[in-house]
């Protein structure tokens, strides 16, 4: 009995070890299943082609966070965690409506907005959202929205990102601003080589017929991106190969060459273009020549694809000169900004035109002959006495019968940077509507306001944060963080590279593992949803307070609390 019962028992540890034993082989093929499709088969989560299966446990503890918050506190650390997860869900077309309230409703601002007596209905509010800069230039710009992304080097963004902004753009027909790292071909991804009436100015790759059969066979059993991943490396260089635009249709390979003559290059920007705001920092990335000065011949190139340029003077997280990483500045970047690759690259703090007043102003009209379009330069405002230096010389210009900028882009001292330095992100200037209020009342003091357009710039998310800076008289509005996080960011503060920690979506990295999985053409659709239901918001909030047009908005529609 007992010899029985023993070999029960050592049957019974053998069966329980062969099940644990089966059962871990089968854990063991469910991991390397879901690394598989993860890394190799799905397309619609960049985070998870990277972190396979560690990347899954942001997703679980994520779903854990609305249940549980109740339990270990809120959200404190920039607005509410409703805004956040309102860009997610609208950028990926989900219903971005909420049960309840937001955690925070009113936040720190105490401001809140008048019903009307009487509302109207959304198609009732004007749904021509076009803004005019520059009327008196022989090209004014003519903007399709209010709304417009902020600035964002190529570089400081991954290629792929940018692509995907470009294309988003084009989507839903809002402005994009090139950041100081100057016009890349990322930037012109949408472009075809039909779009060009002349070739002359272009570098052109054929691949081999045995290069495209490889791509049309990658590309039915993989998928396009990996398709023309592959076939880039067979058609281009590696130096190369980021500086040239795929056109898909005829599978070539196609840039701008910069010093073929201006005659051959567009007299009017390409259809197939994003509206493009070209910004030129104090290292004239772009528009630079051997010896680092500014090249006029080259800067008209430039702009014979954007359609306005904007000077940066100086960015509300961010006063000191642009740095960007040795990690950073690829071949690809190096060729574009005319500077040596893989070096830690610095902008002066001071623009080099930036000595005085005149100087600055004289410089501002020499571009506007150059490209007979608008130009504007971007400011922080510490306080009255300081912009009303800058209005004293306008106004004198106007007088003069001089020509003045035709727009200013104001940072808020409370922005956001990928490089700023942790003393100057909340120290240095003011927020965007203190200093709004301070600009609007200068100008029209000066006689200046129906001469300038006044763009705003600081954390904006959802469409009631524009509301409210169209209310304090911003006449545009440009949004990094939104778009960021439409585009999938995550939020992880690696932006920098420093310490060789990247970006886990690749979208601000030039890790080539990581940004060569970036989505670029599904993150395209989030981002011009994203831009889609910011105007419908707004035409929603318009649409209850009453009004049928942005321009009806001033500060009489706050309510203080």
């Amino acid at each position: 009995m007992q010899e029985l019962l023993n070999f029960s028992k050592y049957a019974l540890l053998e069966h329980w070890d062969n099940f644990f034993h089966l059962m871990g082989i089968l854990l063991l093929l469910v991991f390397i299943s879901i690394f598989i499709y993860d890394r190799f088969i799905q397309r619609k989560n960049q985070l998870l082609i990277n972190y396979p299966l560690i990347g899954r446990l942001r997703y679980f503890f994520y779903m854990l966070r609305n249940p549980m918050r109740q339990y270990f506190g809120d959200e404190t650390f920039f607005d509410s965690f409703e805004k956040l997860q309102w860009v997610n869900n609208v950028a990926l077309g989900k219903n971005p409506y909420l049960s309840f309230s937001p955690s925070n409703p009113y936040g720190n601002q105490k401001i809140l907005f008048k019903h009307a007596n009487f509302v109207n209905e959304v198609d009732e509010v004007n749904d021509n959202f076009s803004v005019t800069f520059g009327d008196k230039r022989e090209i004014p710009f003519v903007s399709k929205s209010i709304i417009g992304r902020s600035a964002m080097s190529d570089g400081a963004i991954s290629p792929e990102g940018t692509r995907a902004f470009a294309l988003g753009a084009v989507q839903d027909g809002f402005v994009i601003n090139t950041g100081e790292g100057g016009l890349t071909s990322n930037f012109l991804t949408s472009l075809n080589i039909e779009d060009f009436d002349s070739k002359e100015y272009l570098e052109i790759r054929k691949g081999t017929w045995f290069a495209k059969g490889i791509y049309k066979l990658f590309k039915i059993f993989t998928n396009r991106e990996i398709a023309q991943r592959v076939y880039r490396k067979m058609v281009l260089r590696q130096k190369d190969k980021g500086s040239f635009i795929f056109d898909n249709q005829r599978l070539l390979y196609f840039r701008i060459d910069w010093s073929a003559d201006l005659n051959y290059f567009p007299t009017t920007v390409p259809s197939t273009l994003p509206d493009i705001v070209f910004q030129m920092g104090s290292g004239f990335y772009g528009v630079r020549d051997s010896n680092g000065k500014f090249d006029p011949l080259r800067y008209q190139k430039v702009m014979r694809f954007a359609k306005m340029t904007e000077i940066k003077l100086a960015q509300g997280a961010k006063q000191t000169g642009g740095k960007l990483l040795a990690s950073k500045v690829s071949d690809d970047i190096a060729y574009y900004r005319g500077v040596p690759a893989h070096q830690d690259l610095f902008s002066p703090n001071r623009f080099p035109y930036a000595t005085d007043m005149e100087t600055f102003f004289d410089f501002i009209s020499e571009l506007q002959e150059l490209s007979q379009k608008p130009v504007g330069f971007k400011i922080v405002i510490s306080d009255r006495e300081n912009f009303e230096l800058y209005a004293k010389a306008l106004k004198e210009r106007k007088e003069q019968g001089k020509s003045i900028a035709d727009f200013l882009t104001i940072d808020g001292g409370d922005g956001g940077s990928a490089t700023a330095p942790l003393e100057m992100m909340s120290k240095i200037g003011l927020p965007i509507r203190m200093a709004l209020k301070i600009v609007v009342e200068v100008l029209e003091e000066y006689g200046l306001r129906d001469d300038i357009k006044i763009i705003a710039a600081e954390k904006v998310l959802t469409p009631d944060d524009i509301i409210e800076l169209f209310c304090y008289g911003a006449d545009f509005i440009n949004i990094a963080r939104g778009f960021m996080i439409s585009a999938g960011c995550i939020r992880a503060r690696e932006c920098s590279g420093v310490g060789g920690r990247n970006c886990p979506v690749g979208l601000a990295t030039m890790d080539e593992a990581k940004r060569s999985r970036f989505l670029v053409l599904q993150k395209a659709k989030n981002i011009a949803r994203y831009h889609h239901e910011l105007i419908h918001g707004v035409r929603s909030l318009l649409a209850v307070m009453g009004k049928k047009d942005v321009s009806e908005l001033s500060k009489k529609d706050f309510v203080k609390g």
